[in-house]
């Protein structure tokens, strides 16, 4: 599967897909590492049809990666339904890359969205009931 260019326009539109697995790369033309990444990360894209692999230019796109706090790049984002599972800079070898897909999508989301819940409640997120 092609890698999919993520942008402010379709940012949310992809990963915010009900049932969405999403990889993404934020990346730079400049950076070294990230060009030494980039085929790991396609030939990860042709073995995982049932992933969305994007990927963020930093350069034309400095509003997400901002959102996000990218500081380093490259840097790899795993997003499941809709939540980030995994943040971290470095560009990762092929069989670290594919231990990671592997976690992700083994990942219990009801697990996750109870957990958030919780969190949010003892934050005081939840507005009091009547």
């Amino acid at each position: 599967m092609a890698t999919v260019e993520l942008t402010t326009d379709n940012f949310n539109d992809v990963v915010g897909a009900p049932g969405a697995t999403v990889l993404i790369d934020f990346w730079a033309s400049w950076c070294g590492p990230c060009k030494q990444f980039a085929p790991v990360y396609d030939a990860a894209s042709d073995n995982h049809q049932d992933v969305t692999f994007g990927k963020v230019d930093t350069e034309a796109q400095q509003e997400l990666a901002g959102a996000f706090g990218i500081s380093s790049i490259p840097t790899v984002m795993a997003v499941r339904d809709g939540v980030v599972l995994y943040s971290e800079p470095g560009a990762l070898p092929a069989e670290a890359l594919e231990d990671l897909i592997g976690q992700v999508k083994a990942v219990d989301m009801d697990e996750v969205r109870a957990a958030v819940a919780e969190q949010e409640k003892q934050a005081g997120g939840g507005a009091p009931q009547a």
